[in-house]
């Protein structure tokens, strides 16, 4: 090859090199988080029936006891479905259900399987965090299902909804209390499908004035939007992530526990901070189990930290709601259009949660 052949070879190969380089970036990009959430619309999982397989994943914490796993596939066998086990549910290291990448690859697995129509997920704890990178949402957005699970499961609730715009079921874990009330939350949202209407069930007992599942009005009022959220501490550590969903014109909802009153403080100030707060249309606290003050110099209340963060922003809020690590648990549907009546303590679904059948 002469030095004139050379350079128009070269000239050609060269004109094709960005070529190249874009298509490399479309193929990297397919499973990219993508960085704006305003780009997914809403997205509906398809409805499960008694009959139906579900899947058991562990994406956060490992189970110390094989019983757990046991217990929780009775529950959904009572329930009336049958059930599927992911490959690493019992795998361990460290403190995690293995290592990141076996955790993600069974949640990946789970929406790619036919066969499975939803996905329970056993335990929170720590962890789910460290895997949504590794999550594929071009194939969850594809095999739209219902995730149920609480508590650290935040994160993923949060991450899919933003990648995906699919709606989530912010509700008991496999391991939780399946009582009564539980059980009958599930058959309604799954089963019946119905436009649930969450409002406390409240019971005196032997007390001439209730003490249980009190709602606190913070500002009263009605407003409507899509609720989202989850545990605050999980919810927060997003922050500044692609795997936050966008706060504009949301009801927030969320819940914690064994936190420290100064610790719930840091968190909102968090939110605050980052322009969240602003941004709500309402919201609503659950429950904070163990959420008790410190010694030292003092302690902000959970009444002042509530009067210093939410009440300014002038939406509809209370606290209260049957959200959170308690033994009756709301069923949630992330990302789902509601409204919600700050003076009752209460919000109802304005529409159904499911793909039409």
């Amino acid at each position: 090859m002469d030095k004139r052949q050379f350079i128009k070879s070269w000239a050609v190969v060269t004109s094709l090199l960005p070529l190249a380089s874009c298509a490399n970036v479309f193929a990297a990009g397919n499973n990219q988080p993508n960085q704006s959430s305003l780009a997914n619309k809403q997205l509906l999982p398809v409805a499960i029936n008694p009959g139906d397989t579900v899947a058991l994943v562990s994406p956060s914490k490992a189970t110390d006891n094989l019983l757990d796993v046991q217990i929780a596939t009775e529950v959904m066998q009572a329930l009336g479905l049958k059930v599927k086990i992911s490959q690493h549910l019992t795998s361990r290291r460290g403190h995690l259900a293995g290592t990141d990448q076996q955790r993600a690859d069974d949640i990946n697995a789970m929406f790619a399987d036919t066969e499975v129509k939803a996905i329970i997920c056993l335990r929170g704890g720590s962890g789910a965090a460290r895997i949504l990178p590794l999550l594929n949402y071009a194939l969850i957005k594809q095999h739209p299902k219902i995730l149920l699970g609480y508590s650290d499961i935040t994160a993923l609730h949060n991450a899919i909804h933003a990648q995906t715009g699919l709606i989530s079921f912010h509700g008991p874990n496999g391991t939780g209390s399946w009582n009564s009330f539980n059980a009958d939350q599930f058959r309604r949202v799954f089963f019946e499908r119905e436009l649930m209407h969450y409002e406390n069930v409240i019971e005196a007992r032997d007390e001439l004035a209730p003490r249980t599942n009190r709602i606190i009005t913070i500002r009263g009022g009605k407003t409507q939007g899509e609720i989202i959220g989850g545990n605050l501490s999980v919810l927060t550590s997003l922050a500044g992530s692609p795997y936050l969903p966008d706060f504009s014109n949301k009801i927030l909802f969320v819940e914690d526990v064994q936190e420290a009153p100064y610790r719930i403080d840091r968190m909102l100030s968090t939110l605050k901070l980052m322009g969240a707060l602003d941004k709500l249309a309402g919201f609503i606290f659950g429950d904070c189990t163990g959420c008790n003050p410190i010694g030292g110099y003092g302690w902000l209340t959970m009444d002042q930290i509530f009067d210093d963060h939410i009440k300014p922003l002038n939406i509809p809020a209370y606290r209260g709601a049957m959200i959170g690590h308690i033994k009756q648990q709301f069923i949630v549907p992330v990302g789902a259009k509601v409204e919600m009546d700050a003076d009752k303590g209460s919000f109802t679904l304005l529409q159904s949660v499911f793909q039409s059948i």
